[in-house]
């Protein structure tokens, strides 16, 4: 009986293509088995992190480069950035609170605020010192607070009210940084006094062991020491310069520091 050729080969054909579909079909086990896989998942997500840090690193979107400042009238916004350490820095390795506390240590700042915003917005407020009056030794000016603290003086004022010691005191250490940080309160308060019932004293003096002084329009130097009872010892200086007149005596310097016991020199004459 003659072989059926066709089905044979029909057979073969059959049994081909099955291979070939079960051939084709285990690359994409092998792939499901992959993906579905922890290892290879944390291998992706590596990757992608990867990618994204270095994407973010290269860009210069991230960066501070812009820094606005509020809040300041006598301080630079060029000081308060260079304190803060935030120009040019990258967003991910700025710390807000690292800066405020840098800024915080600037002389005049009494307290700052730094905020981020990504990806590179920062802005930082600061709640400036107000000097009122001036203080100069040894050629230098620095601005005195309300609480008697030294600091340096950033610009021109010429309507505060300026102290000029004559103490030999050194003010600053080799890298010019304040040795002595605040002057006596009780030596602010009397010459804050003198200025408001004298607003034309001009320039007080300070020496340490007479304390304030003024020259007189008249040409003699005026000592009232410090404290708040400056009106009391005016009235006596007005009182001694009134007899010295009446008895035509030119004084070298009036001294009215302990008013119960004012004393002066006049040329010629010794009280």
């Amino acid at each position: 009986m003659p072989r059926n050729v066709v089905g044979e080969g029909a057979q073969r054909r059959r049994r081909r293509n099955r291979q070939q579909r079960i051939q084709m079909k285990l690359p994409t086990a092998t792939v499901k088995q992959m993906v579905s896989s922890p290892r290879w998942i944390s291998i992706a997500l590596l990757c992608v992190s990867l990618y994204a840090m270095y994407t973010i690193g290269i860009k210069g979107d991230f960066y501070l480069t812009y820094i606005p400042v509020e809040g300041i009238s006598t301080i630079s916004p060029d000081e308060i950035v260079g304190a803060s350490g935030l120009a040019g820095a990258h967003i991910f390795s700025a710390s807000p609170e690292q800066a405020a506390a840098r800024i915080n240590e600037l002389p005049g700042v009494i307290s700052a605020t730094v905020t981020l915003e990504w990806p590179n917005l920062v802005h930082i407020a600061v709640q400036e010192d107000t000097p009122v009056a001036i203080w100069q030794q040894a050629g230098k000016e620095y601005w005195i607070n309300n609480q008697g603290y030294l600091m340096p003086a950033r610009r021109e004022m010429p309507e505060l009210l300026h102290i000029q010691s004559e103490s030999t005191e050194v003010m600053e250490d080799a890298e010019g940084n304040l040795l002595r940080a605040f002057i006596p309160l009780e030596l602010l308060a009397g010459a804050q006094q003198l200025q408001a019932l004298r607003p034309n004293l001009g320039t007080l003096y300070y020496r340490p062991n007479d304390g304030l002084s003024f020259d007189d329009p008249q040409g003699w130097r005026v000592y009232l020491g410090v404290g708040t009872n400056m009106h009391q010892k005016l009235v006596v200086y007005q009182a001694i310069v009134t007899d010295l007149q009446e008895r035509s005596l030119q004084p070298e310097y009036i001294s009215v520091s302990n008013p119960t016991k004012p004393y002066y020199r006049a040329f010629g004459l010794r009280s």
